[in-house]
This record gives C-alpha cells, sequence and structure tokens, in this order.
C-alpha cells in the first residue's frame, strides 16, 4: 500500500512541477502584455476546463506534459489586428527569451526549494563523496574488535584531526573524493602527511597509519578479510542545517545537481543501447535513464522504505534535469526557440552594421523536419525508457 501511495504522491508532485512549469511562461506573458489563450495540462480530449478573462485554463485526458498558447508564437501564425501589438513575435528579443525561459527556470525554483527544505529539515546527502570528518575515533579498530583495546593505536587523533576536516591529499596524492582518501591510505603504513582543509586554511598533519585487518567487499558482493591502513576517521555522509544556513547549504548542493545533470545528458546517448538490451532481459543498470513511469516507481519504493531523503532528492534532480534538457537548442523544445529568437537578433544587428534593414522573421517551415526527427527520437526514447520500466523496471533493493 505505502508503495503505490509513494507512486501516487511521486505522479502527482511531477504533474504539480509541468503544472508550474506552464505557469512560468503564463505570467510572465501576461506580465509583459502578451495575449495567452489557452493553458492546459495534459493532451488530447479535454477534461474540464473554465475561461477567466480571455483565457482558457483547463486538464486535458493525457497527462503528459501541458501547453500555454501565446498568441502569434511564430510569423507564420495568423493575429488579429487587434492583437498585433500584444502578439508574441512583435515583443522585444530580451522578452522573448525570459517567457521562453521562464519554464526551466520555475523548474530551477522547484529544484532549489526542494533542496533548501530538505537541508534544514532531514539534511543534504554527501552525493560527492567529499572526504569531509564527521567523527574521529577514540582508535583504529580492526574487524574483529568491538571497542578500543587499551594501548590500541589512535593515528588520527594523536596527529589533531578535527570534526569538520576536509581530508585533500594523502602522502602528496591528491584526494578528490572520501574513495580516494581510502584507496591512498590503505596502501600506507608508518608516518604519513595529510594535508586537510580547516576553516579555509590548509594544514599539513602527520599521522602514524596503523596497519589492521579489516573486512572488505568486492564489486560482486563477496565479502572478504585483509590488512589495510587506517587512521580513525568517520566520513560526513549527510550536512545537516539550520533555516538561515540552509540557503548556503542548498545553493551549494544546486550547483552539485546542475553538474550531475549536465554529466547525465552528455552520457545519455551512450546509456540507451543498455536499456535496449534491458528490454530484452539484461541486467538493469541503476544509473540508466529512466521515464516517469520508472521516476514514480523508485519513488514509491523510497516512500516503502520511509528514505523520504531519496523520495525528494529524486524529485529535485528530475526537475534539474528537465529545466536543463528543455533548454537545449533543439526545437520544439523552449531553448530551440529562444534559439531561433537570439538568431534573428544577432542576424539584424549585423546586418544593421552593413546598413541594411532587418532581415525577414525565420521561416519554421523549413525547420520542420529537424523538428520531427527531435521529436521521433524523443519519441523513441521515451518509448524505449517506458518498455524497460515496465518490464526490467530499476529496482533500490533486490
Amino acid at each position: 500500500m505505502l508503495v503505490f501511495l509513494g507512486i501516487l504522491l511521486f505522479a502527482l508532485l511531477i504533474g504539480i512541477s509541468i503544472a508550474l512549469h506552464e505557469l512560468g511562461h503564463l505570467a510572465t506573458a501576461k506580465m509583459f502584455g502578451m495575449k495567452v489563450t489557452r493553458y492546459f495540462i495534459g493532451f488530447g480530449p479535454k477534461i474540464w476546463s473554465f475561461r477567466r478573462g480571455e483565457t482558457e485554463y483547463g486538464l486535458k485526458a493525457i497527462p503528459a506534459g501541458g501547453f500555454c498558447e501565446i498568441t502569434g508564437m511564430t510569423a507564420l501564425e495568423e493575429v488579429a489586428p487587434e492583437d498585433q501589438h500584444r502578439a508574441f513575435n512583435r515583443q522585444k528579443t530580451w522578452k522573448r527569451v525570459v517567457v521562453l525561459s521562464a519554464g526551466s527556470i520555475t523548474h530551477f525554483i522547484v529544484g532549489f526549494v526542494i533542496l533548501y527544505f530538505m537541508a534544514f529539515t532531514m539534511g543534504i546527502p554527501n552525493l560527492r563523496d567529499s572526504a569531509m570528518i564527521a567523527e574521529v575515533a577514540p582508535c583504529v579498530q580492526s574487524s574483529t574488535d568491538a571497542e578500543c583495546a587499551p594501548g590500541a593505536p589512535a593515528p588520527a587523533k594523536d596527529a589533531g584531526f578535527q570534526v569538520g576536516d576536509e581530508i585533500v591529499a594523502v602522502a602528496g596524492a591528491a584526494t578528490p573524493t572520501w574513495a580516494d582518501v581510502l584507496t591512498k591510505t590503505r596502501e600506507r603504513s608508518g608516518t604519513t602527511e595529510f594535508r586537510v582543509l580547516r576553516d579555509g586554511r590548509e594544514l599539513t598533519l602527520t599521522a602514524d597509519v596503523a596497519r589492521v585487518e579489516r573486512e572488505l567487499e568486492r564489486k560482486d558482493g563477496t565479502r572478504y578479510k585483509e590488512e589495510v591502513g587506517a587512521i580513525g576517521v568517520i566520513q560526513q555522509r549527510n550536512f545537516e542545517y539550520n533555516a538561515i544556513t540552509a540557503i548556503g547549504g542548498a545553493t551549494s548542493f544546486t550547483g552539485t545537481m546542475f553538474e550531475n545533470t549536465w554529466r547525465g545528458l552528455i552520457n545519455f546517448p551512450k546509456k540507451i543501447p543498455a536499456v535496449i538490451e534491458a528490454i530484452g532481459g539484461g541486467e538493469r543498470d541503476i544509473d540508466s535513464p529512466v521515464s516517469v513511469v520508472g521516476a514514480s516507481r523508485l519513488g514509491g519504493e523510497a516512500v516503502d522504505r520511509g528514505l523520504w531523503q531519496l523520495f525528494w532528492l529524486m524529485l529535485a534532480g528530475l526537475n534539474f534535469f528537465v529545466g536543463v534538457f528543455n533548454l537545449l537548442p533543439l526545437l520544439p523544445l523552449d531553448g530551440g526557440h529562444i534559439a531561433v529568437n537570439l538568431y534573428e537578433r544577432v542576424r539584424d544587428w549585423i546586418r544593421k552594421l552593413r546598413g541594411l534593414p532587418a532581415g525577414a522573421p525565420v521561416n519554421y517551415l523549413r525547420l520542420l523536419p529537424l523538428t520531427y526527427f527531435v521529436i521521433f527520437v524523443g519519441g523513441s526514447v521515451t518509448l524505449l525508457t517506458i518498455t524497460a520500466d515496465i518490464v526490467n523496471p530499476i529496482k533500490l533493493f533486490q
């Protein structure tokens, strides 16, 4: 039951995000005096609507997006004489770009708000795997020791490590992540230099790395014991804030989310073959692309397990992804329309320098083949991911 409720909640919140996206277009268009005739969530047959002023608001049967219809979106559209001054294509370029960008900007705002409330209510996970220290252990324990034995080595404590230190290098080798710190430390024995960041200053601490037996895990999940180097520090896995410091924490984490989103978009094409393979019965990679169906299913599983931090993190990540993806300079995405408007502005500026009149508006009919190609590719990828999410879904827990 909790899984089902979680799926419904995640799907509902996605729908609200879509509604807010279109509301961004609506609000900015009306703010600039443009005429907005329709604002609908969904596509296909109309379920319900009402009219307020000159705008019709409503819901349609297929919950796969939404639209905000602004008069005169292109020069091809016929506009009544009395609406000419309010047509989209008659406005200044910067106003058009603001209206077209408003949907994505709304997604970014929604993502930031989610991260802000996460920051001071449940904390933000250490997704960067940064080597921040949460605790300095009183000693280094082996896999067989439950407590510190008398005389047990305490390298980190003796070297002066403190909570909040970030380890940036071990024995002269840079360690941008906690995994790097573990790898480099496990190789060491005896006197070793560690560089740490403390309150914005870089310090060098010298620790006597101890060799202890630890139980480790291979990539296939099997476990084994091995003697490794250790100093006795525990990683900061979750960053907690109050209502004030959460602003900075959410801002910093927003940067991380943008970085991850951009990396995901670049690697997106490489992951499609794995999705096709998964449909045929192959193993589904947890990092493979998912549809709204798959995302909602993962959200439901997170709720069932009580992992609310993961639930909200996925929702924030989805908003950032949709916002960035929608700004790609491809029609029919908003980014494609922005690219056309900016092209016209730059072209006319160059023509003005040459003493020539402004050029004619871009003929969208000539761009239809490219538009149809983007729609075909996007539709195919959506169909593939939905199919994979139905026949071979990603599971957080096996």
